[in-house]
């Protein structure tokens, strides 16, 4: 019955008109958005829709929730989402977005990579996922990633790519797959990469990847989920294997999509 109610909701929701206001924001916030198909932004803004209304939004630092914070960070949220079978990611209840850089207070739990332990020390944050917790964004890094893809920096991308690693219940790097020879292609590749990753790290060479990712499995797959949407000609030049798993498990191909850099016509 409560499936039955969940789904009447959100086909209300997306048989809503969408507002001309927020596809305005998402243009204006979200580069991809005008390198998808038709097909694709409609499904986009359904998603957006949805996500919007289930998800408790929470202003912290003193911001104020605005529309423009609300949409640009669901539509960039939800790109992950296009080719993948989901439920709106079941596992984040509440998203709270600060205004800027912040530093989270010691004593709080655990982040996801170390979730058995306290964090011992306090640093500041661009964005955190917490397993069994929220997701906290910082805004202006929200606005700067969906506005300039070229850095290939995005913090929505990274923290929800973290929710979806965890859906099977830990951050391990390795998100759901579909079959056994899927989970042997990934594990393969993946771990091919980050240590071919972590020993450039150690020997200080740079890699196409941002050093970060060699923190451990679960920041690789993050980090690579970033450069997968941001820069994936980039990948595709140093890591095709790479770029082949992650486009298999998302079900999208964004090196065929970065040609698209201007909105086409509008739809509705």
């Amino acid at each position: 019955m409560f499936r039955i109610f969940t789904d009447h909701r959100r086909k209300k929701l997306t048989e809503t008109p969408f507002p001309p206001a927020w596809e305005e924001i998402i243009r204006r916030n979200v580069a991809h958005y005008c390198m998808l198909e038709d097909d694709e932004r409609a499904q986009l803004r359904a998603l957006v829709q949805v996500f919007i209304a289930e998800k408790h939004w929470e202003g912290a630092g003193g911001l104020e929730l605005t529309d423009e914070i609300r949409v640009t960070i669901s539509a960039q949220a939800c790109l992950l989402l296009l080719g993948l079978p989901h439920n709106y990611y079941q596992n984040v209840i509440s998203i709270v977005v600060y205004p800027s850089t912040v530093v989270p207070p010691q004593g709080r739990l655990g982040f996801f990579e170390t979730a058995t332990e306290p964090v011992g020390l306090e640093h500041p944050i661009i964005g955190q996922a917490f397993n069994q917790g929220p997701v906290i964004i910082i805004w202006d890094a929200a606005l700067q990633g969906g506005r300039h893809p070229e850095f290939g920096h995005n913090v929505i991308y990274h923290e929800f790519a973290h929710k979806l690693d965890m859906l099977d219940g830990s951050a391990d790097g390795t998100p759901p797959l579909h079959d056994r020879a899927e989970y042997r292609d990934w594990v393969r590749t993946c771990s091919h990469e980050y240590l071919r990753l972590k020993r450039d790290a150690e020997k200080g060479r740079k890699s196409f990847l941002n050093a970060y990712a060699a923190t451990n499995e679960a920041e690789f797959f993050a980090v690579a989920t970033e450069q997968f949407f941001d820069q994936p000609q980039l990948m595709m030049a140093h890591a095709p294997d790479l770029y082949r798993v992650l486009h298999e498990y998302y079900r999208q191909d964004p090196y065929k999509r970065v040609s698209r850099r201007h909105c086409g016509s509008q739809d509705g």
